[in-house]
């Protein structure tokens, strides 16, 4: 099993990025009648951390959600990376033609 770095074009800029999770996502609750003090933490997953791409990629997230998918799942990393995790090298390398075939240079994998 490995992990690659996944990285899109940069809207405005136009360079490669990969969003990175600080800190997880935290959640509140309101109510009408009372006050709730609970908050809890939840780390997001990996595709709904390429999600938070939209605007920011000069590619539609989804669509680079179905072509990875073909190959590998999206995870997030331990320091909160975006990732794909691949079965092996040439898992990798068909996923690297397939994104430069579908986006041409906007969306790249790096170790």
């Amino acid at each position: 099993m490995i992990r690659v770095r996944l990285f899109g074009r940069c809207r405005i800029y136009h360079d490669p990025v990969s969003p990175v999770l600080k800190a997880p996502a935290q959640i509140g609750w309101n109510a009408w009648f009372r006050s709730i003090d609970l908050v809890t933490s939840q780390p997001l997953k990996g595709e709904e951390l390429l999600k938070r791409t939209r605007g920011w990629w000069t590619v539609e997230p989804n669509d680079v959600a179905e072509v990875v998918k073909q190959f590998g799942r999206l995870v997030v990393g331990d320091a909160g990376e975006l990732m794909v995790e691949l079965s092996d090298e040439n898992a990798a390398d068909a996923l690297s033609k397939a994104l430069a075939g579908r986006f041409g240079d906007q969306v790249q994998i790096a170790p």
